[in-house]
């Protein structure tokens, strides 16, 4: 049983920020940023891909529903929402989550680097993706 398995069978603690039947939202352990918050579907599920619409519908929703409590009640101004989809992308626990992470004026987060595209690549990978 992964730990978020743990946390949602009330086996390990967590500070919640929201709950439902489907969903639970709780304050992550080692945030990036006061307030981070981890949005999980209460069923297991490793990847973006394994969830069931449903479940992804529910997930979604209930992001928001965070993103506008911290917005609120924390005073942030904004947020960004991350997801890890998969270990090579950095995902650490192997069940499907959002990372909503507030986000303040000069906070000193950064967002990835950015590159341009060689000629002809952007038409390669559309031809990849569309065949």
């Amino acid at each position: 049983m992964c730990i978020f398995c743990k946390i949602v069978a009330g086996d390990l603690p967590s500070y919640k920020v929201y709950e439902d039947d489907r969903i639970l939202a709780f304050l992550n352990i080692k945030p990036v940023s006061s307030g981070q918050t981890l949005v999980i579907p209460k069923k297991h599920f490793a990847n973006l891909e394994e969830v069931e619409e449903d479940d992804l519908t529910a997930l979604i929703l209930a992001v928001k529903r965070v993103g506008y409590l911290l917005k609120t009640k924390l005073g942030i101004p904004g947020y960004n929402l991350s997801v890890n989809n998969d270990p090579v992308a950095g995902q650490e626990i192997p069940h499907f989550h959002f990372h909503v992470i507030p986000r303040h004026n000069n906070d000193g987060l950064s967002p990835w680097p950015h590159f341009e595209y060689n000629e002809g690549e952007m038409e390669g990978i559309i031809k990849k993706l569309q065949n």
